[in-house]
């Protein structure tokens, strides 16, 4: 009885999961110019209007992630060594202040950031809401808790030996950094820079309060296109997104086992 029980919730769950994705893709083929059942026939062309559609948008979307991928890195892999290498005064309070935007809504972040943009072109006449500028950094503050928590966890088992032996040899802290340290994190470098870039990526809540005429996100995009029009175009970008985010996380963990950092 029990293990039927648990192979019916397992099916339940499995079914939550991979329906909405099949009835997405169904959608995203419909010959019709508003989503009907039964449709009259079936068509890709909703694919080749996602880039004519939403490539400014989709571009946005791309530079601002990349960028918040990037400074994210920068900052959260030495934080990351920092908190599991070395014990200083404040260490707590430093990992929790890295890691607090995780349990913070978006939209407490977002309305926070666009207060502090009004208050501080107030002080100083610099107009700094709705910029990119702007806008990457509120994607670099939800971003960074990802690489850091996946930087901490792929050293929370490391073995120090190798480190503490290439010191011993006369290795230069930097160097020690360089050649073992790094290499041990590869896993969850990867993981956290994968993991940001999502997060930015498709981040809709938060934006909203950062976007401007002429600079909007693709999430943001689709909403606004879904006020007018409901035609398959919408389902077509769906599937596109979770088609490429599948396969970079399929090469990411054949070649740098995700699984075992993410677990």
């Amino acid at each position: 009885m029990q293990r039927w029980l648990v192979a019916a919730l397992t099916a339940a769950g499995l079914a939550l999961i991979f329906v909405p994705l099949v009835l997405t893709l169904y959608l995203s083929v419909f010959d019709e110019t508003l989503i009907t059942f039964p449709p009259r026939g079936y068509t890709l062309h909703w694919y080749a209007r996602i880039i004519p559609e939403f490539g400014g948008p989709l571009q946005t979307s791309l530079v601002v992630a990349l960028a918040a991928v990037a400074v994210s890195l920068l900052i959260g892999v030495p934080a990351g060594i920092g908190l599991s290498r070395y014990s200083f005064r404040g260490r707590s309070l430093v990992s929790t202040l890295l890691l607090a935007p995780l349990t913070m809504p978006g939209i407490a972040i977002g309305l926070g950031i666009y207060v502090l943009a009004i208050l501080f072109e107030e002080r100083t006449q610099l107009a700094v809401s709705g910029s990119v500028w702007l806008m990457i950094a509120a994607h670099v503050l939800i971003a960074l808790p990802w690489v850091v928590r996946l930087c901490l966890a792929s050293l929370a088992n490391h073995d120090r030996s190798a480190e503490e032996a290439a010191a011993s040899l006369g290795a230069r802290p930097f160097l020690v950094v360089w050649r073992v340290t790094l290499p041990a994190m590869r896993s969850g470098i990867v993981a956290g820079a994968l993991f940001a870039f999502i997060v930015s990526f498709e981040n809709l809540e938060m934006t909203l309060f950062l976007i401007a005429p002429g600079m909007t996100t693709l999430p943001i995009s689709v909403l606004q296109y879904l006020q007018y029009r409901l035609d398959p175009l919408v389902a077509a970008v769906a599937v596109a997104q979770v088609v490429l985010v599948g396969v970079a996380l399929a090469v990411l963990d054949r070649h740098v086992r995700l699984s075992r950092v993410v677990a």
